[in-house]
């Protein structure tokens, strides 16, 4: 892949995998099981690293594609996203300043709050037209989503950039939504940019990973290296394997499902069982504006229906779709839906009639049909 560092994203990722063996010819690339490698005849590694837990073939294979893709000088994978997070978070220093958002994906979001109660960091936690009035002087690092999960509301990268800069913090971005895809994070200032590699990276609902990648090779990066080997998280060979698999169609299905969404959207935007439809596409969301502009490659297939419902008919909702799994996570080539309140719990402060949906690439006829009905069977608890 070295060697190709000037083609286009579609082609690095369609051709991850050709790496072709020397051994054998093979196109696919082989997958390497073994937790240790023997050294040669002067007892010296044969690869970079001779041990699972450091690295493997497949591992560095996946690695090399992300980084190719968003541009970064780097990149880990992780047995997690959550892995990958906690890693990074271990380099912030004793004490200081993180800002994030107020709505978010809930698992960070919590730990953050966690890192806060043990005293490890002071947090400020904000909407988005309020990011740039709390950083402060005392800010080491500023963490965002865009497209906010689950509301959509999209943040202008450059300028929290700017001011994160300005005040020595640096920016890191969740750009699971944006699926390597529709933007180039890094190349709008964001230090570090994470992806949930389970969700659009992969895309078939059948690996656990995330990975991080950096803007600039860099001793907090060398940390987050370190970290990872200590702690045992990096992607195992079958999991890399699977993950570059799942690369090699990416852009092919991010495009369909931001197509199928788009057109959801406009189905759905007026229809008089749903308060409001929530997609970065449609002229109506907080953000659009930014949206035309940072989201190139397209606005994604993450939207959100606010029902005319209460709580019970809001979960309803999802139990009678038929081509729409209630079930968690995005990114897949099935469609999902998930009431968010239910599954972040109690402290959740999401409205009761939210209901996020994963768009597919299934035809878009069958996708309305299946909403269409779905709302005519909770028209008796609509209020």
């Amino acid at each position: 892949m070295s060697k190709n560092h000037k083609l286009r994203p579609e082609t690095i990722a369609a051709q991850s995998s050709r790496a072709v063996d020397p051994a054998t010819g093979a196109v696919a690339p082989p997958l390497y099981l073994t937790t240790t490698y023997a050294r040669d005849e002067n007892y010296q590694p044969k690869l970079a690293e001779n041990y699972q837990r450091n690295g493997s073939p497949n591992l560095w294979q996946v690695e090399e594609t992300i980084a190719a893709l968003e541009k970064g000088v780097g990149a880990l994978a992780f047995s997690s996203g959550m892995a990958a997070v906690v890693a990074f978070c271990e380099t912030i220093p004793q004490g200081a300043h993180v800002v994030s958002l107020s709505t978010m994906y809930y698992g960070v979001r919590s730990w953050f709050q966690q890192l806060e109660s043990k005293g490890r960091i002071t947090l400020t936690l904000v909407e988005p037209e309020s990011l740039a009035s709390a950083i402060t002087a005392k800010t080491d690092l500023v963490w965002i989503e865009t497209p906010v999960n689950p509301t959509w509301d999209v943040i202008d990268i450059s300028a929290t950039a700017s001011a994160a800069h300005k005040v020595g913090a640096i920016l890191a971005v969740d750009a699971t939504c944006l699926g390597a895809v529709a933007c180039n994070p890094l190349a709008l200032g964001t230090d570090v940019v994470f992806h949930s590699a389970t969700k659009y990276l992969n895309g078939h609902t059948d690996v656990l990973a995330g990975v991080l990648v950096a803007r600039e090779s860099n001793a907090r990066w060398a940390e987050v290296k370190r970290l990872r080997t200590i702690m045992g998280n990096t992607l195992p060979p079958f999991e890399s394997w699977l993950l570059l698999r799942g690369l090699r169609t990416l852009h092919l299905r991010y495009v369909q499902s931001s197509k199928n969404a788009m057109a959801i959207a406009r189905h759905f935007s007026l229809h008089p069982k749903l308060q409001q439809v929530l997609y970065p596409g449609l002229a109506t969301q907080s953000g659009h504006a930014i949206a035309k502009l940072q989201m190139a490659g397209g606005f994604g297939g993450m939207m959100s229906f606010l029902l005319k419902a209460d709580f019970a008919g809001s979960q309803k909702f999802c139990t009678r779709l038929n081509l729409f799994a209630p079930a968690t996570s995005l990114g897949g080539v099935e469609s999902l839906a998930e009431h968010r309140k239910t599954v972040e719990g109690p402290t959740s402060a999401l409205p009761d009639n939210l209901v996020r949906l994963s768009i597919g690439i299934e035809n878009i006829n069958d996708l309305i049909e299946d909403l269409e009905q779905a709302l005519a069977q909770v028209g008796s608890v609509l209020i």
